[in-house]
């Protein structure tokens, strides 16, 4: 287990008093035990200090450590930052190294050093695994699919044919990459692509055949490093060219990436978003849950979607929206304002229309 000292050098962090104390995890201050490090990273949560039995604690700069009854303080000028330090060095790796014996590894799959392979899971011919990649229970890593160096896949991914990610990818439960996209097309022009260009008016034409026929994805997907994806995600293939995730992207539980999309650098897609297919996401973009984009849009770097955002038009950079449809969060929220005035404002004029003289 770390010690006090050793915690403040793998956070780069300035420690005082007894820099021996060993700890073997972390804990919120009023639920920390003798040989947990306390999380007390503001004021507010140093008063909760004297609720539990922390010797040591990761706290706010310039705190009187030992007017909180410490032994010792880690001090940290950008708390979540340091925790982020902090966890990675308390956590445990999820899987160790080497094949599990019930698990199936074609003898053409290239294993670098390392590798761990859990129960039941099945490596395909050609697939090839960086050094240091751990790969978890019941997972399907299809016919020449490519994973770098240092990964993490957990229990029920499945890698379809053509993906390729990066090192350093965390893959959470059941997240699929490389399915097909959603595309179908019928012999004529089907009713939902005329509704598009006449915005609903006329009459509804009826097909001969309405049977929708499969356009397969023969692009895959490519993952670059750094990146993460949620439990249950799903990442389709392109249908021609890759579906395309950026370096250091992270992605949440239950987002849908559509074929042919790309999404740029160090974006954040949160819970629920999704992006429809063969539009573009720039660069540190910010999606919030629920957030969604329509198809063949393009999303400029550093834009800020709130949570239940529709996009339906191309975005600028440097914009935050908010809404739907998506507007200038300035704009939707004196929108938002006008809409909540409305009653009394009907109401004033439907009073003042009372008391207008009738015409004699």
């Amino acid at each position: 287990m770390p010690t006090i000292a050793q915690i403040a050098e793998a956070l780069g962090a300035e420690a005082e008093g007894d820099l021996r104390i060993e700890v073997d995890g972390a804990a919120e201050p009023a639920a920390a035990g003798s040989r947990d490090l306390a999380m007390a990273l503001s004021p507010r949560w140093g008063e909760a200090l004297g609720q539990g039995r922390a010797r040591a604690a990761l706290v706010w700069p310039g705190a009187d450590w030992r007017a909180l009854g410490l032994e010792a303080a880690v001090f940290a000028p950008r708390g979540r930052l340091a925790m982020a330090g902090l966890t990675q060095l308390l956590d445990e790796p999820p899987f160790p190294p080497g094949i599990h014996p019930s698990a199936f590894v074609d003898p053409t799959a290239r294993l670098g050093e390392g590798v761990g392979i859990g129960p039941l899971t099945i490596i395909a011919a050609g697939a090839e695994i960086g050094d240091g990649t751990c790969i978890g229970p019941q997972v399907t890593v299809a016919e020449g699919v490519r994973i770098g160096s240092q990964g993490v896949v957990h229990a029920g991914v499945r890698l379809n044919r053509r993906v390729t990610i990066g090192a350093r990818a965390i893959l959470q439960p059941n997240a699929v990459i490389g399915g097909d996209g959603f595309s179908f097309v019928t012999r004529e022009p089907a009713y939902v692509e005329i509704a598009r260009e006449t915005l609903g008016k006329g009459p509804i034409p009826v097909p001969e055949d309405p049977s929708w026929h499969r356009i397969h994805s023969l692009g895959g997907v490519v993952i670059g490093d750094d990146v993460e994806v949620g439990a249950c995600s799903t990442i389709d293939a392109g249908t021609i060219r890759p579906t395309r995730v950026g370096d250091g992207t992270k992605i949440d539980n239950l987002v849908m990436v559509a074929h042919n999309v790309v999404i740029g650098q160090h974006c954040l897609l949160c819970g629920q978003a999704a992006v429809a297919g063969s539009s573009v996401i720039g660069d540190r973009v910010v999606m919030g849950g629920r957030a969604g984009v329509g198809d063949n849009l393009t999303v400029g770097d550093d834009v800020v979607l709130t949570g239940n955002t529709g996009v339906l038009s191309n975005v600028p950079s440097g914009r935050v929206m908010m809404g739907y449809p998506a507007t200038r969060i300035d704009q939707q929220i004196e929108s938002y304002k006008a809409l909540r005035r409305l009653p009394r404002i009907l109401r004033d004029l439907a009073a003042g229309v009372s008391k207008q003289p009738k015409d004699g």
